[in-house]
């Protein structure tokens, strides 16, 4: 990763620890329900509250909280951030190709195979026969396909093809967009403006239909119903401020946006605030204004959700210039750790249920174990892959596949979903 991009890289490194954290200590906060759910009733909200322990702790709900408002937004954004000079440099055709393997062969390999694996401890926790084969014929005859974190493989596809297509229809809209955003970008304050209105206009009409935590889609093409416009447009924030530089604009070590870090990091945590109390107005107080509170707290979360995502982007260009050797190993298996870490999350959630021991302690050895688990899985599947190709690409040339020494494979690196 090249100097300019290191914080980015260390943002993307965090990101990825902030969703293994996320799931982690999801199985302890308070707010979960107070018994586990059964794996055969509709409407199937164990995929939701996969492994419920009765140890918990305030201080989860709140870090959930905080997390679930911003975070995939923020891992939308830094997806879109590379979408635009990738395009220019392999064109349409082959970045799509790329993407529709790179994505679309893990999403498959990750909803049928891996995430039967990863729910299997959700079904035996409520379950009368808890063997393998009892398990799979529920899990087959479910009208759901439970399919875990790999939704976002499947959003991004949809998305990266919707960036293709209009490369294709307007080669010049990304470096288009780039010049519109270099004027308002010298200008943090008035980008904020821009992205929190139009998240707002996308986000209120549908939130008066779903609440954040419903799910809607076809088998494993699940979603977040009402967050559906949020990650598209700050996919395409991403791609238009990419298609600048990633050292240029609102990205510059020593820009505007920099320059007041601090303010960006206060009027974060200010902003949640806004969803916040409203939402437990709402919850605790018999007799509460629901219709206007609502309202407030959707207001709060678009606003929120935009001034983390500004405020994390700060931070890390104020702060993360060097290169932090865990975290850039991390950041570099980032895409293998996303894959493989919900399976090993639920497992030692299901493991540690009914030892008495402390929620917080829970969390963290969920959470130490995920990673070093998952961190694992990663580098060895990347090896592996690279291997493979090593041997193919050595292979081709006696076996006739390849015409030309361009079009021989290369090894394979696992590094985050959305770069390439």
């Amino acid at each position: 990763m090249a100097k300019a991009s290191l914080p980015l890289g260390n943002l993307r490194g965090v990101a990825i620890l902030l969703i293994v954290a996320f799931h982690s200590f999801s199985a302890y906060i308070v707010s979960q329900p107070a018994q586990p759910l059964a794996f055969d009733l509709a409407p199937y909200d164990w995929r939701a509250f996969p492994i419920i322990d009765s140890e918990r702790w305030l201080g989860f709900d709140l870090f959930c909280a905080f997390q679930f408002l911003y975070l995939m937004q923020l891992m939308f954004f830094l997806s879109g951030l590379f979408v635009w000079p990738s395009l220019r440099r392999r064109g349409w055709r082959k970045y799509l190709g790329r993407r529709l393997i790179r994505l679309g062969v893990p999403f498959v390999v990750g909803a049928y195979l891996l995430m039967p694996v990863a729910f299997y401890p959700v079904y035996r926790v409520t379950a009368l026969d808890p063997s393998w084969q009892a398990y799979w014929s529920h899990w087959t005859a479910l009208p759901v396909t439970a399919s875990g974190p790999m939704w976002f493989l499947w959003v991004l596809i949809a998305l990266d093809i919707g960036a293709a297509l209009l490369c294709r229809l307007a080669p010049g809209a990304g470096d288009s967009l780039a010049s519109l955003l270099a004027k308002g970008a010298t200008h943090p304050g008035r980008f904020f403006v821009v992205v929190g209105g139009v998240t707002a206009v996308a986000y209120l009409p549908l939130a008066a239909v779903f609440s954040p935590w419903d799910w809607v889609g076809f088998g494993p093409f699940e979603v977040q119903a009402a967050f559906v416009p949020q990650y598209l447009l700050y996919f395409l924030f991403g791609l238009v401020v990419g298609a600048q530089g990633h050292e240029s604009g609102l990205l510059d070590s020593n820009g505007g946006l920099v320059r007041r870090w601090a303010s960006w990091i206060v009027g974060s945590f200010a902003a949640f605030f806004i969803w916040i109390i409203p939402t437990a107005l709402i919850v605790k107080v018999p007799g509460a204004p629901v219709a206007a509170l609502r309202v407030i707290g959707d207001l709060g979360l678009v606003i929120f959700a935009a001034a983390a995502c500004f405020g994390m982007i700060a931070l890390f260009l104020r702060f993360a210039n060097a290169r932090w050797p865990v975290i850039d190993s991390i950041s570099e298996c980032a895409y293998g750790i996303y894959f493989f870490h919900y399976l090993f999350v639920l497992w030692l959630q299901f493991l540690l249920l009914g030892m008495a021991f402390p929620a917080i302690g829970k969390g963290l050895i969920v959470l130490v174990g995920a990673v070093i688990l998952s961190w694992a899985a990663s580098v060895v599947t990347s090896r592996t892959l690279a291997s493979v190709g090593t041997v193919l690409t050595r292979a081709a040339p006696l076996l006739g596949v390849f015409s030309t020494p361009d079009d021989r494979l290369s090894p394979t690196k696992i590094s985050t979903p959305g770069t390439d």
